[in-house]
Parts: structure tokens; C-alpha cells; sequence
């Protein structure tokens, strides 16, 4: 199963189109306070990017991890598929964890297709951690251990032709 690891914001990723869609052509500043965002809009683009080595050191220490994968520049669709093998593919079910306020202004101030949002930003998902059915749990607790929040996220599959490498299933709620 895949487990999501909350992310703290945009991380750094996905800046030139925040940018535009956020300042320049939404005429905001950097102390526009939205009523959707709990802290002026600068901070919340400034919100550190978390650094996940203390959660992988303690997963990789007790679990057997299948892969992990930092979700960066290209979000999840573009991060997933480099760590598993050519005959696999990840479900993912977008209903499964909540999705920061951030990335729902963008798409609505932007204008954002849901899948571009997907590909360019973590949509609230930092870190993916693959590991088997029976070790989901464990691997949820041991992240609450340290003050992170875990989700079950989707599953791997076997690659069927004419399917994206990571197909979406569901509603994020935020169309």
C-alpha cells in the first residue's frame, strides 16, 4: 500500500505558477490575508519544507519498506512511477487524506485543471512510503509517534495497457 506523509505547504515546488496565479495576475501581496488561509498569504508560501530523514530512519529501522518517494517538482504523478518497476502502476484515492486550503485557491484563482494540479504541486503529501498491506498500520502509528500524520493513500497494481503509471480514483473534494 502507498502511505502519505503530510506535507507542510507547497514545499518548494510549483512557485513560478503560484506566483502567477497568486500575485501577478490575482493582484495579491505577500500580507493579502484570504479568508480561506489562516495566516497572511506569504506566510503560508514561505511555510518551511519538511525534511523527512527522521521519519525514514525510523520506518527503514523497523518496517520492511518497499520504496519511498519524495514528492517534489512534478508532485505525484510525475514522482511515483520513478521508484517502482515498468510493470507496476499506483491507485491513488484522492478522498483519502485532506487537502491543504493553499492548493484549492490556486486552482480556483488559477483556473487549474485538477490533473494539472496533481502534476505540479504535492497536493498535502510530502513523502510516499510503499510497504505491504499488513505493515500499513505500523507504519501509520510509528509516524504519529513522531507528530507526523499518515494515510493510507492507495495501492500498487500491475500495469495494464492504456492506464496511467498513476491513475487517480475518486474526489479530493475540491472540484
Amino acid at each position: 500500500v502507498l502511505i502519505g506523509v503530510a506535507s507542510t505547504g507547497l514545499h518548494s515546488n510549483g512557485y513560478s505558477l503560484a506566483r502567477r496565479v497568486l500575485l501577478d495576475d490575482g493582484k495579491l501581496t505577500v500580507d493579502s490575508r484570504l479568508t480561506d488561509l489562516d495566516l497572511p498569504l506569504g506566510e503560508v508560501l514561505l511555510t518551511p519544507t519538511r525534511i523527512y530523514a527522521k521519519q525514514i530512519l525510523a520506518l527503514t529501522s523497523e518496517l520492511a519498506i518497499k520504496g519511498i518517494a519524495h514528492i517534489t517538482g512534478g508532485g505525484l504523478t510525475e514522482n511515483l512511477p520513478r521508484i517502482f518497476p515498468a510493470q507496476c502502476r499506483a491507485r491513488i484515492q484522492r478522498q483519502t487524506w485532506p487537502i491543504p486550503t493553499i492548493f484549492t485557491v490556486l486552482a480556483k484563482m488559477g483556473g487549474i485543471e485538477r490533473e494539472e494540479m496533481y502534476r505540479v504541486f504535492n497536493m498535502g503529501i510530502g513523502l510516499v512510503v510503499i510497504v505491504a498491506p499488513h505493515l500499513a498500520d505500523a507504519a501509520i502509528a510509528k509516524l504519529a509517534a513522531l507528530g507526523d500524520k499518515g494515510y493510507v493513500i492507495g495501492e500498487m497494481a500491475v500495469e495494464e495497457s492504456g492506464h496511467p503509471l498513476v491513475e487517480y480514483v475518486g474526489t479530493d473534494g475540491h472540484e
